[in-house]
């Protein structure tokens, strides 16, 4: 088969929706010969110097069946053209021929070949208030068009799943679901393997950790109030926060400096994938209460990393992590509250 893959996400996106589909292409690629792939990207605009850009090229110099496909606009300027002007330009006037479209990022591209679709979760319906009215209001249009027009869809979870059929009103029978993995890199290191690193990064001895973009639905100014009310009952641990500013992301800077916590709270920016298990290794524990997750892979990144594990008991989040984590409810900063001291007190 010819396979046409949007892989716009993975040369723009270090984290999120990019690495799924970089992590996807791995796989399937390792599956053997037997397809051919075009990876289509938005192409202005981004840096030659990219390290997301130079993976692409690593990959489709070592694989034959893999080629890249540049479309000379933004990211933004595409989607116009193909979901908010619903221009009929199809990919295949980039790809030339394909048998199978997938659209990694929630709407397919016009296309005259089957289109199979991956939907993440369903946020910008059941948390609309942390979108961009913006985005949301373009989710809203785009993605039930897509969801109506693919032929197969791919959920992240069960709970994804479910907001499909509940929300959209989707037959379950078109849905299967497919879990995002872990990378063997994500494992238990040694503190010779972990230091190089956490030096780096400037990191202090022990920490308690956050790894996610900085925007409203990760639940930070609630996870900041809870760490103010119990900081000194837990040690100090100062609180690290690994992810880039995202949206409407004012009110968690705002925070930290109303709670006095310039001192204690640690903001890293971006982190490499490649430092990631360095980071997760070192931490105390791992705290994650988000409002609502389609999978939330970094909870089980950092299990795979024997890191202990805060999360929310809501959306996957359970589903992700089983008995393996301590449970809070996300709204609640008492509960909040609560999780952090057994997570860092609870030794089994």
């Amino acid at each position: 088969m010819r396979i046409a893959i949007d892989y716009t996400a993975a040369v723009w996106q270090g984290a999120g929706i990019g690495r799924y589909t970089r992590e996807l292409v791995h796989a399937v690629i390792a599956q053997g010969r037997q397809h051919t792939y075009r990876l289509f990207y938005a192409s202005y605009g981004l840096d030659n110097a990219s390290p997301l850009l130079a993976s692409m090229h690593a990959i489709c110099a070592q694989h034959r069946n893999v080629r890249p496909i540049p479309i000379p606009l933004p990211p933004r300027r595409l989607a116009q053209v193909w979901h908010r002007l619903r221009i009929p330009l199809p990919i295949e006037l980039f790809t030339g021929p394909v048998d199978l479209v997938h659209a990694t990022d929630f709407v397919p591209p016009p296309s005259i070949a089957p289109a199979m679709v991956t939907v993440h979760d369903l946020s910008f319906i059941v948390h609309p208030e942390c979108a961009l009215p913006s985005v949301a209001r373009y989710l809203n249009g785009a993605v039930p068009r897509g969801v109506r027009r693919a032929k197969a869809l791919l959920a992240d979870s069960e709970a994804t799943k479910r907001d499909l059929e509940q929300l959209m009103h989707v037959d379950p029978r078109r849905i299967t679901v497919v879990y995002p993995g872990v990378g063997p890199q994500f494992c238990p290191l040694t503190e010779a393997e972990s230091e190089p690193h956490w030096r780096a990064l400037g990191l202090p001895e022990r920490y308690l950790l956050f790894v996610s973009t900085i925007e409203p639905r990760k639940n930070l100014p609630r996870l900041l109030a809870a760490y103010a009310q119990v900081r000194q009952q837990i040690g100090n641990l100062p609180l690290v926060i690994a992810g880039r500013k995202g949206w409407m992301y004012e009110q968690f800077f705002s925070a930290i400096g109303e709670l006095g916590l310039g001192d204690y709270v640690h903001v890293l920016d971006y982190v490499d994938d490649k430092a990631l298990p360095s980071l997760y290794n070192r931490a105390w524990a791992f705290v994650y209460p988000s409002i609502y997750e389609g999978f939330g892979i970094p909870a089980l990144e950092a299990l795979a990393c024997g890191t202990p594990v805060l999360t929310a008991d809501n959306s996957s989040l359970p589903e992700v992590v089983g008995d393996l984590a301590v449970l809070v409810r996300a709204e609640d900063v008492q509960s909040i509250a609560a999780g952090l001291e057994q997570v860092v007190r609870d030794e089994t």
